[in-house]
């Protein structure tokens, strides 16, 4: 999708985050404290990204997942922006900035932290999965419920 067509599908915020690299305020977005079961997708592409069994409260006031859905849907770089190194995370489809990838997650869980703009994701309730074209993922789901 052009740059002019994502400017008026996208809030400015999730312009502003997905296409210039932006980061939205911390514990003042939309997903931070989500605790509904589903999954988030790209705002831009709909491809799965992460899963609410995966998310934790990790006190930064963004989103933290400790693994993505779909590995294959993500993509790291390096990034340098305000004199530290880090790693980015971008959606692999729509190229699209999500966050960053740190090393002080949950050990028993792999031991990343996910952290991600809620600007940069759209969220599928469970119930919803189904409806939105997501069905093969309630599997996750029932698996816990087992």
């Amino acid at each position: 999708m052009k740059k002019d067509d994502l400017s008026k599908k996208l809030t400015p915020l999730q312009y502003e985050v997905t296409q210039n690299n932006a980061t939205e305020p911390p514990f003042n977005n939309e997903y931070w404290d989500n605790k509904s079961e589903g999954i988030y997708v790209d705002i831009i592409s709909g491809k799965p990204l992460f899963t609410s069994l995966d998310k934790f409260d990790s006190g930064c006031g963004w989103p933290s997942f400790t693994k993505p859905i779909v590995k294959e849907n993500i993509k790291a770089n390096t990034d340098f922006s305000y004199n530290m190194k880090r790693i980015e995370i971008r959606s692999k489809d729509s190229d699209s900035h999500l966050g960053h990838v740190f090393d002080d997650g949950p050990k028993d869980k792999g031991g990343l932290r996910y952290c991600i703009n809620s600007a940069s994701l759209k969220f599928i309730p469970k119930e919803a999965l189904e409806e939105e074209g997501y069905g093969e993922y309630l599997k996750l789901f029932n698996k816990k419920e087992e």
